[in-house]
């Protein structure tokens, strides 16, 4: 009988423990699905690696694609991060300007500020594209979140620009360059051109245009008025506050601003977001009540900040909409890289297409990666690619032309801008 009784109470004791194991391993994932599904609302809807057989309806032919990786050797052409936002209903524009600015060497970040219906079609979009899902480099931000978009913005637009850097470098940290574009942008170069003029240059250089309006009492206004910004504690964005009192001109960093367009480098872009020095985060506080924080964060930044003071070109890349494709020499030697900001069915945007970027309706530009037969084929056919050639560039003459003005800079001349920051009047 006591032979019976241990037997089972063995029995029972080993259930027990199984039971209580099961349930704690039940507890376990309970507790790790909740911590993953709140992670998920700030994480990114990545385009998942490809690495099986791409098999599209229109291709002729299937083809094994591995996951590459750019070269990062000397010489090698640069690595660009793109930063591609926009609004409610602008998701087939964003789509647009990702195809026309596309390559397999760059890093992009799709940010739709609004519309969460539209943020899904919108990456449904993208990972039907097999070059997207090939090459693993296009992220969607996969949380919406309220944005100042006013014409005078608040400190919500500069801590969603931050935000976009920071993933990026979370995403890959081997970029060189972080350029910022808008739905209503467009390009006026190949990327093989625009990454082929990059090339010889010093990946520490910032593009960022200066203006002399802090200098005026009408510039010195802006730093001078407090405001609030609604967009950083609600979920819908709203206009800002504007307080009647005013405060005192800063003391502590001399001022200065310029466009809100820019490219930036990978080593200032780390030193705002985490960076050893203080200076960017005391300032970042500084501007949760300034207004248009993204015409002067930056160049204040670069100017007070000694190691970054000889980075500076004062050029923000861009133009005005006002183009003219026939006068294309111009805007080569203006440096105009992107051109801003295009209507919805501008036609000029096909005019680029056709003469400039060799873009065809609905496909990507092409380059030395991606050499298709025409504007009846397209770059998303595996046929055309070549996996083992991201690395090179093809550039045409005015990508050529574009680089021999760039070079300039290699030389530290004086276009070089060290002396704006030495012109605040603070």
């Amino acid at each position: 009988m006591m032979l019976k009784m241990f037997i089972s109470w063995n029995w029972t004791s080993r259930q027990g423990v199984r039971l209580s194991i099961f349930i704690a391993a039940a507890l376990l994932l309970f507790v790790v699905g909740v911590l993953c599904s709140r992670f998920d609302q700030y994480r990114m809807m990545n385009i998942p690696d490809y690495a099986g057989v791409i098999n599209a309806a229109n291709d002729t032919s299937t083809k094994r694609i591995k996951m590459i990786h750019p070269s990062k050797g000397p010489g090698d052409p640069p690595i660009l991060a793109y930063w591609i936002f926009g609004f409610k209903g602008e998701s087939k524009r964003m789509l647009r300007l990702l195809k026309a600015v596309y390559h397999p060497r760059n890093q992009y970040l799709l940010h739709l500020l609004h519309g969460d219906e539209e943020r899904m079609e919108l990456a449904v979009s993208v990972e039907s594209e097999h070059v997207f899902r090939a090459f693993g480099n296009v992220n969607i931000v996969g949380k919406s979140y309220a944005v100042n978009h006013m014409a005078e913005s608040g400190a919500s637009a500069l801590a969603a620009m931050l935000h976009a850097a920071a993933l990026l470098l979370r995403i890959n940290p081997q970029w060189d360059w972080f350029f910022t574009l808008i739905s209503s942008d467009y390009p006026l170069f190949t990327q093989d051109d625009i990454l082929f003029a990059l090339t010889s240059l010093p990946r520490d250089l910032n593009f960022i245009s200066f203006t002399n309006r802090t200098n005026d009492q009408k510039g010195q206004h802006n730093f001078n008025r407090i405001v609030v910004d609604p967009s950083l504690y609600l979920k819908q964005a709203a206009p800002l506050y504007y307080a009647v009192e005013t405060r005192e001109l800063p003391t502590a960093f001399d001022i200065f601003g310029g466009s809100p367009w820019m490219a930036l480098s990978r080593a200032f872009m780390e030193h705002c977001i985490k960076g050893w020095d203080n200076f960017p985060r005391k300032l970042l506080m500084y501007y949760a009540n300034a207004v248009s924080p993204l015409e002067s964060y930056f160049h204040i930044v670069l100017c007070n900040s000694p190691e970054y003071r000889n980075t500076i070109v004062n050029q923000d890349l861009r133009c005005s909409v006002h183009i003219n494709v026939s006068n294309y020499d111009n805007l080569v030697n203006k440096l105009a890289i992107f051109a801003r900001p295009f209507k919805e069915g501008d036609p000029t945007l096909d005019e680029l297409d056709r003469s400039i970027l060799n873009r065809p309706p609905q496909g990507l530009v092409c380059g030395k990666w991606c050499n298709y037969g025409g504007h009846n084929s397209t770059c998303s056919n595996s046929t055309y690619w070549d996996d083992n050639d991201i690395d090179s560039l093809s550039p045409g003459f005015y990508g050529e032309k574009l680089q021999n003005i760039m070079s300039k800079f290699t030389a530290r001349d004086h276009h070089m801008v060290t002396n704006h920051c030495h012109g605040s009047s603070s």
